[in-house]
């Protein structure tokens, strides 16, 4: 990948290094490792080559939640982040095209009387979502009888689910699956109930240019195979390269 214009990385990183905003509330794009405690995954990956393309170095701003890592971004704490795009993430941040498309999905008891996701929008039925996170954002404008609670995180979402006798648990597919086989009596609703569209975003008081060049930088990682690459090499199944903008 080519240097992006010095005037351009200027605006991006002022003090030479590049701060980049990471989510740990979806594992399918970032984790910490168990025994280092190091910080991996796709949306890592992206952060150290497009710190290469602005020739400067990288620092993790690291999150537990993806409220915290948008609110890092918007304050300018924080010089790119990586979210699932939603109209009320946009104040304050320019997102690109979408990287990575991610499906959400219900989980629910193996007893539980629902068996597709059109029932689960009914009066008394206690949906639990990762608060701030996109299935919560979503959710909440689209449920209009289902009553929707709240945990910490987005990985503490089947957790808070039992302990608190919900309903339903709205997330990640690939996390339910997880905590559904780690748990068991569980069972996954068929299909989704959205598709999360993951992209990178910058503080709109970057600048236009900025804004295009962060966009162009994305564009060129999905057409290069480096975003499917680095799917691969962190084993994410169930997350699909997002088409070309």
């Amino acid at each position: 990948m080519s240097l992006i214009d010095p005037a351009v990385a200027a605006a991006f990183a002022p003090r030479g290094v590049l701060r980049a905003s990471i989510n740990l509330g979806n594992s399918i794009l970032a984790r910490r490792d168990a025994d280092t405690g190091d910080v991996g995954g796709v949306s890592v990956d992206l952060a150290r080559a497009f710190a290469q393309k602005l020739d400067v170095g990288l620092e993790l701003a690291v999150f537990d939640t993806a409220a915290a890592s948008v609110a890092a971004v918007k304050a300018e704490d924080a010089d790119i982040g990586f979210f699932a795009i939603d109209p009320l993430r946009g104040e304050g941040i320019r997102f690109t095209a979408p990287y990575v498309l991610i499906e959400g999905a219900y989980l629910v008891r193996d007893a539980s009387p629902l068996q597709s996701n059109d029932e689960v929008d009914r009066a008394g039925t206690r949906v639990m979502v990762g608060k701030g996170s996109a299935y919560d954002l979503y959710l909440t404008r689209e449920l209009k009888a289902a009553t929707i609670e709240r945990a910490p995180t987005s990985p503490a979402v089947v957790d808070s689910f039992i302990a608190e006798g919900a309903d339903v648990a709205a997330g990640v597919k690939q996390q339910l699956q997880a905590d559904a086989a780690r748990i068991g009596g569980l069972r996954l609703l068929p299909g989704r109930f959205m598709v999360i569209q993951q992209a990178m975003g910058t503080p709109n008081s970057r600048g236009g240019a900025a804004a295009a060049a962060l966009a162009a930088f994305v564009e060129e990682a999905k057409a290069s195979g480096f975003v499917a690459e680095a799917l691969a090499r962190h084993g994410i199944e169930g997350a699909s390269v997002a088409p070309a903008a």
